[in-house]
């Protein structure tokens, strides 16, 4: 079905035609004056110069010609040519039976669905998720939601960080524990060992121990760095060992990401392209496009409308060792290549906007991607403590995601044992997806880009514009649905009717811009806009059912019409949040 603004546009242009004017001038959109009027037109504004006429003359005879319009229940050119415009009752119930009986409530497929590969985890083997992991993990599983649901077919990879010098230094850290391993052992050519020799934990003691060590002993980093030289040579203990580490990483990141209701559909890291680079970096010499700069391989991508100087863009260390440069490049070579995308959406750090530029400037350049292929930076703000700065555990370290979605279900859990009769494996069941709609929510209904302040207390309320409260607005018509049962009312049954009260078309109303609302969440990669959708669409259900008598009304029909109108509210509510990455409990 046609979003509403378009079906407006449509009977404000036949107006417009009609009066003898340009149908283009009957473009209508929502109010900046909701106490005056539902929409508004400006087109006799615009049409006013064109028609060398008194744009009120030109309100005045499009009003006219609206007289009696099925569409429209008040039409009023307002001085000096606005057009004030009340949506009629009928016309606006007929657009929720439709989006009652449609699916996906009526939202139009796309003309030509693409295919998208969104890039969005990021995870290091071998260190354990952080608090700064959470934006990346929350935005781009939400992204990938709703253009699924739109009809867009979405692939997620969550390209590890498997390659570079933390891989040494785990490598190493492992021959220093361990040096009698057959991995170390050159001469070695049986089967290397299927079971993982070492847990997670140890990896996570490894690491940070390491790091610390290359630090402070030169000698110790340049074992390190020839560890990440021979694994990524694919010499061939360094690259089992190199697997194994992955293995048991990705084990334990899933365990935390399903936490999250976040997964991949590949697994894929930087090493995953390892036989790629000798080829792509060939290519980008015999095309001309890399030179020898200071000993390095390097890409110019600056372009003459620069202000800023941009530095070229790196393919080669002097020493022949690659970066994130070589890998992301690679990577997106070999997307093309086994997807051959419309789009590839990437969801980092805003700190990393040159690093990103510089990439897709020289995918461009050397034709790693055609000119018919988008690529796409999400860049996210951090995730700040109440005093503003990056958000630390009470020692002042970084917090462990894990951790900070565990504080979220225990202060979760506590707030639903107060006041509430409920077993305790049920509460605990509850407090998880309260907990996950907390997080979610807080983090989604903030635009990507800004920092935000994560306020535990204000996360966690059942009030104002926060994920339990979504869910309790859901609850509770749940609740509403559930005695209409009991009292032998049949909801699968009952009719839409027109709206009655202002407070029912508010809701009739802000249920039928949800098909616009989630195409433009869709093209503008904007999840805050459904998080603002459903928080306007459950005040305006609170507002109706503080309102309105619904289970003790008399008139059958009425009452039905209501039950119908709440069944739509709770679907539309239901199909919002879960493509943001949440979903309502039985009640609460």
């Amino acid at each position: 079905m046609k979003k509403l603004l378009d079906l407006l546009t449509q009977e404000m242009g036949q107006a417009f035609e009609a009066a003898g004017y340009d149908a283009a001038l009957g473009k209508v959109g929502l109010s900046n004056r909701p106490d005056l009027c539902e929409f508004q037109c400006n087109g006799a504004m615009a049409g006013a110069k064109q028609y060398h006429k008194a744009p009120i003359m030109i309100a005045n005879e499009v009003a006219a010609k609206l007289s009696g319009s099925k569409v429209f229940e008040e039409v009023q050119a307002v001085a000096p040519g606005f057009l004030n415009l009340k949506i009629g009752k009928e016309f606006l119930k007929d657009i929720l039976v439709t989006m009652e009986s449609e699916p996906k409530f009526g939202l139009e497929a796309p003309e030509k669905p693409k295919k998208i590969v969104i890039d969005y985890g990021g995870a290091n083997v071998a260190k354990p998720l952080h608090v700064g992991h959470l934006r990346s993990a929350v935005i781009g599983g939400s992204i990938k939601r709703i253009n699924r649901y739109v009809g867009h077919e979405v692939i997620g990879d969550a390209h590890l960080g498997d390659w570079g010098l933390q891989m040494g230094l785990v490598l190493v850290g492992l021959k220093e524990r361990y040096p009698d391993w057959v991995y170390f052992d050159e001469s070695y050519t049986g089967e290397y060992p299927k079971e993982a020799l070492f847990t997670i934990s140890e990896l996570e003691e490894i690491y940070p121990e390491s790091s610390k060590r290359s630090k402070v002993d030169p000698e110790y980093k340049a074992k390190a760095m020839e560890a990440t030289y021979k694994f990524q040579q694919g010499e061939r203990g360094y690259w089992a060992l190199g697997q194994m580490v992955r293995e048991v990483s990705i084990k334990d990141l899933k365990r935390v990401y399903n936490a999250l209701n976040t997964g991949f559909e590949l697994w894929n890291g930087e090493s995953t392209i390892k036989d790629l680079i000798p080829e792509m970096v060939q290519y980008m010499k015999d095309g001309g496009y890399a030179y020898i700069s200071e000993g390095a391989l390097v890409v110019d991508v600056k372009e003459e409308t620069d202000t800023k100087e941009m530095p070229p863009c790196m393919i080669l260390k002097s020493d022949g060792a690659s970066l994130y440069n070589t890998t992301d490049l690679a990577t997106i070579m070999d997307r093309v290549r086994n997807f051959d995308p419309d789009q590839i959406i990437y969801v980092t750090d805003k700190r990393q906007d040159l690093y990103f530029q510089q990439v897709f400037r020289c995918a461009r350049k050397t034709k790693l991607v055609g000119p018919d292929v988008d690529l796409k930076w999400i860049g996210f703000g951090t995730v700040n403590g109440n005093d503003g700065k990056p958000f630390k555990t009470r020692d002042g370290g970084v917090m462990r995601l894990e951790n900070l979605i565990k504080d979220t279900q225990d202060e979760m859990y506590r707030k639903i044992r107060e006041g509430r009769e409920m077993s305790e494996e049920e509460a605990r069941k509850t407090a998880e997806q309260v907990a996950l709609a907390a997080l979610m929510y807080g983090d989604l209904s903030n635009q990507a880009s800004k920092d935000y302040i994560f306020d535990l207390d204000r996360f966690t309320s059942f009030e104002g514009d926060t994920g339990p409260y979504i869910l309790y607005t859901i609850v509770r018509i749940k609740s509403i649905l559930t005695k209409y049962a009991e009292q032998g009312g049949n909801a699968d049954a009952a009719k839409l009717q027109v709206a009655q009260s202002d407070a029912e078309k508010a809701l009739a109303m802000q249920l039928s811009q949800f098909n616009a609302m989630m195409e433009g969440a869709a093209t503008e990669l904007a999840p805050q806009r459904i998080c603002a959708f459903v928080y306007e669409l459950a005040n305006d259900f609170n507002r109706f059912y503080h309102e309105t008598k619904i289970l003790t009304e008399e008139d059958e029909v009425k009452k039905a019409g209501w039950i119908a109108l709440l069944s739509l509210t709770k679907n539309v509510m239901e199909d919002s949040i879960k493509v943001l990455g949440f979903e309502a409990p039985d009640k609460m």
